[in-house]
């Protein structure tokens, strides 16, 4: 079996210099939806017709397997699918589809081609209420396919018929290349309709197998970007809903993004507002407060955010507390029973089990050891403006508030820092050190007054 993907629509509509198949449904683009299913089916090849914004199409999609064939005019699907012919070798069949039209499950499309084994026709259809813009299953008298009807070809009749065609099928890789050697564009928009071979197929007594999707939305295309929000939150609702299959607590199913691949441990709860990107995996009773944004980031058992934090590329330890207001940025890994409080930045850091910092501090660069307190206002000054440098906090070790360590230093363990030090050496372990100017009052000062006139 071999995959023909369809992917050369302008998409004047979509009112973007992005081109449509690039559109991005859960931050990846259609046509990699597309391309991500076909290959979950193993063909043995998946060809591209591209046409409009070709070079950004190409551009973005680098898979070295692909094949790719232009399509330079729109002379409508047949035509495209007349591109990709010279790439598609030997027999078998040959699966169609579009990359507009992101959702289609892989088991639909499994037993779209067991239907066709590389001998019948087996179509994608669906039954719509209102069928308005959409080519129209013709059935003889024994209900069998006998044709497929544009809209703007059909009579009055047959536009009340209400089962339609997706344009999705599989079909005999030697019998299509024969049918589209016999296309005409004789019709009202003077294209060459891939629709036509159903015809064909029955003229020359093919049988052609109609099957239907478990719902609709695997066939809706885009077309603006209302449409594209349409089925981005469909896609969100049908992720929710496995989430909460496999025992994910999501306080609204309808206020959740996830963009990439979202794993849940049993017991997981996660509030509303979240955004989870590239690969999130969350440990057994992790609850997520509401709008949060996690990316690639792994959060182990137990551990609790509060709103409004931001995690990227970090690993956080079991039994944690973090926010709100948090942010964790890349490189950073917490131990167990680590607390990161409110304002508090994290970068490129480890911190050991039991330590914390309550908040509005900054550690990057930094190695903290176990039960370690982070006073107010501590920050490390790791960059000398063209450098990065590390902090070192020992074990137990105590930073006052409003102190900066001026990096590279090491505070001992034990050592505590009074608050309001600049350390700009080692602290020595267990003892106390400062670096304060001595307070000092003035008799009798007075605050100066504006002159008046």
């Amino acid at each position: 079996m071999q995959v023909i993907i369809l992917a050369a629509g302008q998409g004047k509509r979509m009112r973007s210099r992005l081109p449509k198949v690039l559109q991005p449904i859960a931050a990846k683009a259609m046509l990699r939806h597309v391309i991500d299913t076909a290959r979950q089916l193993a063909p043995q090849k998946i060809c591209v017709v591209y046409g409009h914004g070709g070079d950004q199409v190409r551009a973005a999609i680098t898979d070295p397997d692909l094949a790719w064939a232009e399509q330079a005019q729109q002379l409508g699907t047949g035509h495209a699918v007349q591109q990709a012919m010279p790439a598609i070798t030997g027999d078998g069949a040959a699966l169609i589809l579009y990359g507009d039209v992101p959702l289609t499950r892989v088991e639909t499309l499994k037993d779209l081609v067991t239907t066709s084994a590389g001998e019948r026709v087996a179509l994608l259809t669906v039954n719509m209420d209102d069928p308005k813009g959409y080519g129209r299953i013709i059935r003889g008298a024994d209900g069998s396919v006998q044709s497929i009807v544009e809209e703007k070809d059909a009579t009055p009749e047959q536009r009340l018929v209400q089962e339609v065609n997706t344009g999705i099928l599989c079909v005999p890789v030697a019998k299509l290349r024969d049918w589209l050697s016999r296309l005409s564009n004789n019709n009202a928009q003077g294209e060459y309709y891939l629709t036509d071979i159903i015809a064909m197929a029955v003229a020359d007594g093919v049988e052609v197998a109609a099957r239907q999707p478990a719902a609709v939305w695997e066939t809706l295309g885009v077309n603006n970007k209302l449409q594209l929000a349409e089925l981005e939150r469909i896609h969100q609702r049908n992720i929710a809903n496995a989430l909460m299959e496999n025992g994910v607590t999501l306080i609204d199913p309808a206020r959740i993004d996830v963009r990439g691949e979202l794993v849940c441990e049993p017991d997981v709860e996660i509030d509303v507002g979240c955004v989870f990107e590239g690969k999130v995996t969350l440990g057994e009773g992790v609850k997520i407060g509401a709008h949060c944004v996690l990316k690639n980031v792994t959060v182990a058992a137990g551990t609790e955010l509060s709103p409004f934090c931001h995690i990227e590329n970090a690993d956080i330890g079991i039994d944690c507390t973090i926010g709100p207001f948090a942010r964790i940025r890349p490189g950073t890994k917490l131990g167990e029973d680590v607390h990161i409080g409110n304002f508090v930045e994290v970068k490129n850091s480890q911190i050991a089990a039991g330590s914390k910092a309550g908040h509005l501090a900054y550690l990057g660069d930094a190695d903290v050891g176990s039960k370690v307190n982070i006073g107010a206002g501590v920050i490390t000054a790791n960059y000398d403006g063209a450098n990065k440098f590390r902090t070192t906090i020992e074990d137990e070790a105590f930073i006052g508030s409003d102190t900066q360590l001026i990096a590279p230093v090491t505070v001992g363990k034990g050592a505590t820092i009074a608050a309001g030090t600049t350390l700009t050496a080692n602290a020595p372990a267990g003892e106390l050190t400062l670096s304060r100017t001595r307070q000092n009052t003035v008799p009798g000062w007075k605050r100066p007054v504006k002159k008046q006139g």
